[in-house]
C-alpha cells in the first residue's frame, strides 16, 4: 500500500515538472516552418524569435526561413510549403483576391490569420555625404527597395509613381542593402518592417547618415491613392542623431497559417503569442503591439477557426464574416 502511495506521488511530480505541452496535438506536424523576410529585417528577427518560443512551449520544432517578404510569404503558406507566414495587410490582400504580383490570378483562399503582430512603417536611409534628405532627391538616384516580393519592393515603387519621382531601383536584402550603400554602390535604401529597423539602427550607428520619410504633403498624397495605409509618426530618438519625430505610412502585419492547420495547433499558438506580451518584446520591441487588443486591424482575412476560439475565451469580438 505505502509503495503503491508513493509510486503514484512520483508519477504526480513527474507530470508537474513535465513541460504544460497542449494535450490535444492530433495532427500536429513535427516541425513546422515560419517565412519571415531578409536578415537584418525586423521579420527575420520576429519569426525566430517566434519559432524558437513555440520550440519551447509547444514542443514542435519551429523555425524562421528567409523569403523575399510578404508576397512570397502568402503563396507559400497558400500551397503548404510554410505553415506560417508573416505578412502585411496590403500584400496579403492582394494575394486573397487574386492580384498577388508572384501568383497572378490565384485566389489565396487558405489563407487564415492568426494574430495581429505591429505595424510596419516605411523609412529610408541615405549616407549624409551624399546630400539626400528626401524623396523628392531621389530622381536618378540608385536605391534599393529591400528584396523582391517584400512588402517594401511591393510599395515603395507605388509611392515613387505617385510622388513623380524616378530612381533607378534594385532589389535586396536588408544587410546587403545598407552595405550597399556604405560601400556607395547605391545611394539610398528604402524600406519596411517594424521599429526599430535593425539595418537602420546599424548602419546609423557606424555612419552619419539621413533617415527620412515623407513630407505632409507626400504622406497626404499617398493616404489618398493607397486607402489600405494608416498615418504613422517614428517617434525621435528611435535611431541615432535623429532628434525629430518623422512623418510617414505604415501596414498592420498579422501572422497567417493555412486553413488545414489543426485546429487545436493554431488555438495553442495563438494563445502563446497572444498571453506572452513581454517575452515577444524580448525578441523584438516591434512586438509591443502584438496584443489582442489589435485583432480589429484584420478587416478582410478570415481567422482560422483556433484562433476564433481563443480571442472568443477572452472577450475579443471577432466579426461573422472573418470567423473563417
Amino acid at each position: 500500500m505505502r509503495f503503491t502511495t508513493l509510486a503514484a506521488l512520483a508519477a504526480a511530480s513527474a507530470l508537474v515538472a513535465a513541460p504544460a505541452f497542449a494535450q490535444d496535438r492530433d495532427g500536429w506536424p513535427s516541425s513546422l516552418t515560419i517565412g519571415t523576410a531578409s536578415q537584418g529585417g525586423t521579420y527575420f528577427i520576429y519569426g525566430t524569435g517566434l519559432g524558437g518560443l513555440i520550440t519551447e512551449e509547444l514542443g514542435v520544432n519551429a523555425s524562421g526561413e528567409v523569403t523575399g517578404g510578404p508576397v512570397q510569404n502568402a503563396t507559400l503558406v497558400e500551397t503548404g510549403d510554410h505553415q506560417i507566414g508573416l505578412v502585411t495587410m496590403g500584400p496579403a490582400y492582394d494575394a486573397w483576391i487574386g492580384e498577388s504580383e508572384l501568383a497572378p490570378g490565384l485566389e489565396h483562399a487558405n489563407l487564415r490569420a492568426l494574430f495581429p503582430m505591429y505595424q510596419t512603417p516605411f523609412q529610408a536611409v541615405a549616407l549624409a555625404s551624399s546630400g539626400i534628405e528626401s524623396v523628392a532627391d531621389l530622381d536618378g538616384k540608385r536605391v534599393s527597395v529591400g528584396p523582391a516580393g517584400g512588402t517594401s519592393a511591393t510599395y515603395w515603387p507605388r509611392f515613387f509613381e505617385t510622388l513623380g519621382v524616378s530612381p533607378d531601383v534594385s532589389y535586396s536584402g536588408a544587410n546587403d542593402a545598407v552595405s550597399q550603400v556604405k560601400d556607395g554602390l547605391i545611394d539610398v535604401f528604402a524600406f519596411s518592417a517594424g521599429l526599430p529597423i535593425a539595418a537602420f539602427a546599424q548602419i546609423a550607428a557606424e555612419n552619419d547618415v539621413n533617415i527620412f520619410a515623407f513630407s505632409e504633403e507626400e504622406r497626404g498624397a499617398i493616404l489618398q491613392a493607397r486607402p489600405e495605409l494608416a498615418a504613422f509618426d517614428v517617434p525621435a530618438g528611435t535611431y541615432q542623431d535623429v532628434i525629430e519625430v518623422q512623418a510617414t505610412v505604415a501596414l498592420w502585419n498579422f501572422a497567417i497559417a493555412h486553413a488545414d492547420m489543426p485546429e487545436s495547433l493554431a488555438y495553442e499558438i495563438t494563445k502563446l503569442v497572444m498571453g506572452n506580451t513581454e517575452r515577444m518584446v524580448q525578441i523584438h520591441g516591434a512586438a509591443a503591439e502584438t496584443i489582442p487588443a489589435n485583432a480589429d486591424k484584420n478587416t478582410f482575412l478570415p481567422y482560422h477557426p483556433g484562433a476564433v476560439r481563443y480571442f472568443d475565451e477572452i472577450g475579443i469580438n471577432i466579426p461573422e464574416e472573418l470567423r473563417g
